[in-house]
């Protein structure tokens, strides 16, 4: 286990800010519908977290 983030796809509008401040280029926006993280190249900064407007991002302990 270790941290991740996790985006929430019910509330992203995915307006692409967490894909752009990703040092790890984890993060895409899936069919311009809501952000998708890669899991193995998260290492939960948090920095997408605190960019988010809509605040659809948590960091979590996930299994890779």
């Amino acid at each position: 286990m270790r941290k991740c983030a996790v985006p929430d796809k019910d509330i992203c509008v995915s307006c692409g800010a967490c894909r752009k401040v990703c040092p790890r280029d984890a993060i895409s926006i899936w069919k311009g519908c809501y952000a998708v993280v890669d899991k193995e190249r998260c290492v939960g900064c948090g920095l997408c977290m605190k960019t988010c407007p809509a605040g659809c991002i948590e960091i979590k302990e996930v299994e890779v």
